[in-house]
């Protein structure tokens, strides 16, 4: 009672010093023993009264070894849980080894003090650095509440068990008494006994030790429970220990009755274990903080190529990085040493768990080199983890292999401020995007295979096909149920539709002109952008036009990005509108059956890519949509997660493509609308070189040396080119955000060019601006960068949407090209005024816009640099994303499938011949 009375204090202590916490306690037991439920209802009801958060296990009593050390493992792995035990005996009708499974609890959490480390801790007097058997543990406080001092008496222990004998023989040492160990085979049993000052009995047998052999005045510890026959009680038995109860009282100074005496108190101490536990993972342990061993770079100038740096530096283990996180081995497949996949369980087991703060980098009108988003992406979270200590999360979009061998290169970041290991990065990765390959192209098949059949059979023939009959029994699949229920027809036996039915079933009647499903292929390839398919003389004669867009464009990629879930991701691609019929009805991947077979392909692809950054701060890379013709952001799956994981008081940071008018815009209004999270900071990247070019410099080109403007102090240029600048700001702050402005510097940059930067940002409107030398110095060279966010995500933060759903077609287009563009109107060409009138009748009106133009100016035309106003934009085209959810209007012409320029990437590219490994990737 006094021991509980106290843990009761601590626990209240715990949780007013640390809100929120509890000391956790598991127990595991195996099967469904009558005695062990009951020992297990008295460990739970302890708990309860303390305030131990306890947890109990029961796996089956087929369980196998297999089965228990997978559970176990999971245990080991909770922080929440601060204590563990397994209840033994195992019950299970499988053979399992008790000290494999006993030595699988982690030796911190292993509050029974059952395992080897344990033991050996013990027997080696490390009494402070270790957990003690429980019953031990209780027998050792009943005897100082004697008052009786332990040092310098002779103590006699009866019974040599893990358990009980052998640590209580330890334990009465290390307190140093001069101890026996006494057992079934020690012949002077009742002499070694009437020598004892300190008696201790776990021998398994009915009052075996006489009274007559105790020594006058001694303590005696009855640990024994045993049954005895017992004619006056209803049970036929009563319970009895190893010690005859009724002389030895006459002769001990201190005994313990039974039952009723070490029970309890192996209880109160199991509980005191669980209490010491959680103390000292508080002692190592902030809750809501990670423990990150952080790599320490070796900065090296001049600043050599990206693939050097990422090569000379030693990723950790990606299972050491899912453990800093708080991420259990059930929760994450590893693909190799350096990436894994996590499963989208840790948002159900995090749901209590409060999101951390939202970051998005987004960027000026960009040149065509790019400004460094993501290098700015990285650098701010090595500044923040690596160097601030704070939980924080990147979120980064996965680059297509296209512009890898094309004339881009990587997309890991660069200079000291790299995804790594980068080569993996940019090639392969988990396969996700092969997996959007093959899902695509199946659509694709499917969708002119449906075509070809439609033209070549009857009503009947079709139906006999779909509906075949398979043992005398036709039977309609789960998705031709809803196809039927679809058209209205309300019949499950495939034997019961009429004629009319039947064609109404068999016939999605595509319109070939009105495919708007392509294949894709994940390389840059100009001579499939137009081709003609079914020239084989076994397709007869059906042939149309058609061509490969590159597979990030594919819808499946937008779909992947936006769901909330398998099962919301099943959804949408059920939805996508992949034609219309000759009667103007959209046919969906569902009409065409496909839907269950695109969520097995993309069952793995829907969980998110665990990596790390070159300072040992975690990464998920996941998902990689166009920013033009679809949002240009990684996955909302991706950003939930590392929400939870970050806490409340962590960071996320991910980034939106392109400049702030498209990525950032289409960040706001799609994916912040489907995902209901809510940003607290826009980080926008700016450049003295693009600056420049909007203020009037040479046109910048890749694989071109920059004009000497840009290599040559010129504020008038910087100056003028503030115009995209302070328009970039105003479109972030539209959305009531606060912005941080990142001058990324480089190396030709002048301090007056900086410093003049700085200045318009803030008079812009900026809650801060700050330069930053990440590039070169990793997360020191963007501490202030940091600094500045971590102020400003405690600024108000009135986040809110451009425009309502629920508005027409036209004015949701026309908001974002005058708010957001600057344009005077927009005009709509007739193809586009055409399909707002198709997709407003087909009920897609109120879909989001994702506006599909050059990323390269504010406006349609990619030579208008600054910031230009009164244009009309011009509307040719809008097409749907709908299982994606949202229009997409085309602004002006852009190809989805890039071409290879004269002097690819791949030039440079090869295996190095000693290593094996990757050299010239950039």
């Amino acid at each position: 009672s006094q021991v509980r009375d106290r843990l009761k204090q601590q626990v209240v202590e715990m949780t007013e010093k640390f809100p929120g916490f509890r000391p956790g306690l598991a127990i595991l037991q195996v099967g469904n023993r009558d005695d062990s439920n009951l020992y297990i209802n008295m460990k739970l009801k302890a708990a309860a009264e303390i305030g131990i958060s306890a947890n109990h296990i029961k796996l089956p009593n087929t369980a196998t070894e297999a089965d228990v050390l997978k559970c176990i493992a999971s245990l080991n792995a909770d922080p929440a849980v601060h204590g563990f035990i397994v209840q033994l005996p195992l019950d299970s009708n499988k053979p399992i080894n008790t000290e494999k499974i006993t030595n699988a609890v982690a030796p911190e959490k292993d509050v029974d003090g059952l395992s080897s480390i344990n033991a050996g801790k013990l027997s080696r007097g490390d009494l402070g650095d270790c957990f003690i058997p429980c019953t031990p543990k209780g027998c050792m406080e009943l005897i100082r509440q004697t008052g009786v001092q332990v040092a310098g008496k002779r103590a006699v222990v009866i019974g040599r068990s893990k358990i009980v004998g052998a640590p209580m023989h330890d334990l009465l040492l290390w307190n140093n008494a001069t101890v026996t160990t006494c057992h079934s085979k020690t012949s002077t049993l009742a002499e070694e006994v009437g020598k004892a000052d300190i008696l201790v009995v776990a021998a398994g047998k009915a009052e075996m030790v006489k009274g007559e052999w105790i020594k006058p005045g001694a303590i005696v510890i009855d640990c024994g429970i045993n049954h005895v026959p017992d004619s006056t009680k209803a049970s036929g038995k009563r319970v009895v220990g190893d010690v005859a109860y009724t002389s030895a009282k006459e002769k001990a100074s201190f005994i313990t009755p039974v039952p009723g005496g070490v029970g309890p108190m192996t209880v109160a101490m199991l509980m005191q274990s669980t209490v010491e536990s959680a103390q000292r993972f508080l002692e190592k342990f902030q809750p809501g903080k990670w423990t990150i061993q952080y790599n320490q770079l070796t900065l090296k100038m001049p600043v050599p190529s990206d693939i050097e740096i990422s090569q000379s530096c030693m990723p950790k283990p990606i299972d050491q990085v899912a453990k800093e996180v708080g991420l259990f081995p059930d929760e994450v497949e590893l693909y190799g040493q350096t990436k894994a996949k996590v499963q989208l369980s840790v948002l159900n087991r995090l749901k209590n768990q409060p999101d951390g703060k939202y970051v998005v980098v987004t960027g000026i009108t960009p040149t065509p080199l790019g400004e460094g988003k993501s290098t700015t992406t990285v650098g701010l979270v090595q500044a923040l983890g690596a160097h601030l200590h704070q939980n924080v999360f990147a979120c980064v979009r996965q680059p297509s292999q296209g512009p890898t061998f094309g004339i881009k290169g990587g997309a890991a970041g660069g200079g000291y401020c790299q995804v790594v290991p980068m080569e993996e990065f940019n090639l392969h990765l988990t396969g996700d995007i092969h997996a959007i390959t093959a899902a695509n192209n199946l659509v694709a098949a499917a969708i002119d295979a449906r075509v070809f059949h439609e033209l070549t059979q009857s009503d009947q023939a079709l139906y006999n096909r779909l509906v075949p009959s398979v043992n005398g029994v036709r039977k309609f699949s789960d998705i031709q149920i809803r196809r039927l229920q679809k058209l209205g027809i309300n019949k499950t036996d495939p034997m019961a539709l009429t004629k009319e039915e039947v064609n109404s079933f068999v016939r999605l009647d595509i319109d070939p002109g009105t495919i708007t499903w392509q294949r894709v292929l994940d390389t840059n390839d100009r001579f499939l952008r137009k081709i003609t398919i079914g020239q084989s003389p076994t397709e007869k004669g059906f042939t149309r036009t058609a061509q490969f867009d590159i597979t990030v464009s594919s819808e499946i990629m937008a779909v992947l990005a936006l769901a909330d879930g398998l099962d919301d991701m099943k959804k949408r691609f059920g939805r996508m509108v992949v034609a219309s019929s000759k009667k103007g009805q959209p046919v969906t991947a569902d009409d065409l059956g496909v839907t269950g077979a695109l969520a097995v392909l993309m069952k793995d692809a829907v969980k998110p890519n665990l990596m790390q950054t070159l300072e040992g701060t975690p990464v998920f890379v996941h998902a990689g949509p166009f920013a033009n013709i679809a949002h240009g952001n990684s996955s909302v799956l991706a950003d939930k997660i590392a929400l939870k994981l970050v806490g409340k008081d962590g960071f996320v940071v991910t980034e939106a493509g392109f400049g702030a008018d498209i990525g950032m815009e289409k960040f706001f209004n799609i994916k912040c609308r489907y995902s209901g999270l809510r940003p607290h900071v826009v980080v926008l990247v700016a450049t003295v070189r693009a600056l420049k070019m909007h203020g009037g410099g040479p046109a910048v080109t890749a694989g071109v040396p920059l004009p000497k403007e840009y290599t040559e102090e010129n504020l008038q240029l910087v100056a003028k080119g503030c115009s995209n600048l302070n328009k970039q700001i105003q479109n972030a702050r539209m959305f009531g955000v606060p912005v941080v402005v990142a001058v990324n510097a480089f190396k030709t940059d002048t301090k007056a060019e900086l410093a003049l930067v700085v200045q318009h940002a803030k008079e812009a409107g900026a809650f801060d601006a700050v330069e930053c030398t990440h590039w070169a110095e990793g997360g020191k060279g963007a501490l202030a960068l940091a600094r500045a966010v971590q102020r400003a995500s405690q600024a108000p933060s009135n986040f809110r949407f451009l425009y309502n759903v629920e508005l027409p077609v036209v004015d949701k287009i026309r908001l974002i090209a005058q708010q957001v563009y600057g344009a005077r109107d927009i005009e709509l060409l007739p193809e586009a005024q055409e399909k707002v009138a198709m997709y407003t009748k087909q009920g897609f009106g109120n879909l989001p816009i994702c506006m599909a133009k050059t990323h390269l100016s504010l406006s349609h035309d990619p030579e208008q640099k600054g910031a230009p106003t009164g244009f009309v934009l011009p509307i040719r085209d809008i097409r749907a994303s709908v299982g994606a959810g949202f229009l997409y209007p085309l602004v002006g012409t852009m190809s989805t499938m890039p071409g290879l320029p004269t002097r690819p990437c791949f030039y440079d590219i090869d295996l190095d011949p000693v290593s094996g490994g990757v050299n010239g990737l950039f």
